[in-house]
C-alpha cells in the first residue's frame, strides 16, 4: 500500500454551522488538499495549540506525547486508512512491534501535530477525496461521503428550506445509500 505523507496546515471554519470546522491536510508537495470534518471540542483544541497564548503547564497530550518522544526512535506513524460513512478511518501503528490501534481522525490530526509523529494517508483515498491545494483559497469543496449522517441530514433539511430539491434529492441519495451498506 503507497502511502502520501500529509502535512496540517490549519483550522477552517465551516459557514453556516459554527458546531463544525475542517481541518486542512496537505502533501508535502503542497498540490493537493483534504478537509476533514471535525467538531467544536478539536476546534478549540487546534487553536489552543495553534495560538499565541500558551498554557503554563502542559495537557495531558503534550505530557503523552513527551513521554513516548523519549524513545530515540521513530517507531510510530499515524495513518488514514479510509472512509466509511463520513469517518476517516485512522490509526497509529508502532513499526517495531506492528501494534495497531484504531482512533478518531481529528484526535489522530492532533497528536500528529504535538508529538511530531508522520502522518500519513493512502494514495488512492488521497486522490479520490483531495482536491488541488490553493493556498489563499477561502473555499474548500468537500466530498459528500466526507460528512456525517447528522450533517448530511441538515444540509438536506436546509436544501429543503432554501427550495433546492435537486441537492436534497442528492443527499437524500446519499443517506440511504448509507443505510442500506449498515444492513449489509
Amino acid at each position: 500500500m503507497k502511502n502520501i505523507r500529509l502535512i496540517f496546515k490549519g483550522v477552517s471554519e465551516i459557514i453556516g454551522d459554527e458546531d463544525l470546522c475542517l481541518l486542512i491536510l496537505t502533501d508535502m508537495l503542497e498540490t493537493r488538499q483534504i478537509g476533514i470534518v471535525c467538531d467544536q471540542y478539536m476546534q478549540q483544541q487546534f487553536n489552543m495549540r495553534m495560538g499565541q497564548r500558551k498554557p503554563s503547564l502542559p495537557y495531558l497530550p503534550e505530557v503523552l506525547c513527551s513521554m513516548v518522544n523519549r524513545r530515540q526512535d521513530e517507531s510510530y506513524e499515524i495513518h488514514i486508512l479510509d472512509i466509511v460513512n463520513g469517518d476517516y478511518v485512522c490509526e497509529i501503528v508502532d513499526r517495531f512491534s506492528n501494534f495497531r490501534k484504531r482512533m478518531r481522525a481529528g484526535d489522530a490530526i492532533l497528536l500528529s501535530l504535538i508529538s511530531d509523529i508522520p502522518l500519513f494517508i493512502d494514495t488512492q483515498l488521497m486522490m479520490r477525496q483531495s482536491v488541488p491545494y490553493q493556498s489563499n483559497s477561502m473555499r474548500l469543496s468537500i466530498p459528500v461521503n466526507a460528512i456525517s449522517d447528522s450533517m448530511l441530514q441538515h444540509a438536506m433539511d436546509k436544501a429543503v428550506e432554501g427550495e433546492n430539491y435537486e441537492l436534497a434529492s442528492h443527499l437524500r441519495d446519499e443517506l440511504n445509500r448509507r443505510k442500506e451498506n449498515r444492513k449489509e
